[in-house]
């Protein structure tokens, strides 16, 4: 019988199930740990703040995210677009 680690395999997509089995505090890090990597392919350079930025949302939310590329670029312009406004 397996123990289902924290973070799981690094390729391996993050499901509910394993961030549900997840402590609060870690289930953020966990997200965290999934999107940088998408971002930074998008937004190199302010992949931590926008990777900041986006868990502010709800976890449910951010799943989603890392299974739809298009929703996560849609999200990735959208806080482009609020830090070039905060910073004209």
């Amino acid at each position: 019988q397996q123990q289902p680690q924290a973070g799981g395999c690094a390729g391996a997509p993050l499901t509910a199930a394993a961030l549900a089995a997840a402590p609060p505090g870690v289930q953020k890090q966990m997200l965290g740990e999934k999107l940088y990597p998408m971002i930074s392919k998008m937004q190199p350079e302010l992949a931590g703040k926008i990777t900041g930025m986006m868990l502010e949302m709800d976890n449910s939310e951010l799943l989603i995210l890392l299974e739809s590329q298009q929703q996560m670029k849609t999200k990735v312009d959208e806080a482009m677009r609020v830090l070039n406004a905060a910073h004209p």
